[in-house]
């Protein structure tokens, strides 16, 4: 019994220090996202997903926590999560339309303009990457 007690603590403290050390996902509702990056001059990452969707769910566990994908996308981006069929989701999704679920935004909030997206579960790897091209595109547009 003790050893499963045990076994229990030490991954819950494991998935405690991945959330620590991945993507920080903004709590706010959309307004007060759009002025925090207007205001930190960041391009919104946005998660757009649903409850049902698999990949999403994947992604959540194991791409949105890992270190370096968070190092990266928490001084790069203002990052959020939107469910798409609750709260503010359905009104999101008229200006930012999704053909599937995970689709991944990046949002510059003073125009509200698409700057970047993506389609699909995405390893640590490939987000990154799709960082870096959004950053280009963000800086060839200056």
């Amino acid at each position: 019994m003790k050893n499963i007690v045990l076994f229990l603590l030490l991954g819950m403290s494991k998935m405690a220090l991945a959330q620590e050390s991945g993507i920080k996902f903004e709590k706010s509702n959309w307004n007060q996202v759009l002025q925090k990056a207007k205001s930190e001059n960041k391009i919104i990452f946005m998660d757009a997903y649903t409850s049902w969707c698999g990949p999403c769910k994947s992604m959540q566990a194991r791409v949105f926590p890992d270190k370096k994908v968070g190092d990266f996308f928490n001084e790069s981006f203002i990052n959020v999560k939107v469910d798409m069929e609750q709260g503010e989701g359905p009104s999101i999704a008229l200006k930012y339309p999704v053909r599937g679920y995970p689709t991944l935004f990046f949002i510059d909030p003073k125009s509200g303009k698409i700057v970047n997206q993506a389609l699909g579960y995405k390893s640590t790897e490939q987000l990154i990457q799709i960082g870096e091209q959004t950053q280009q595109k963000k800086k060839a547009s200056i």
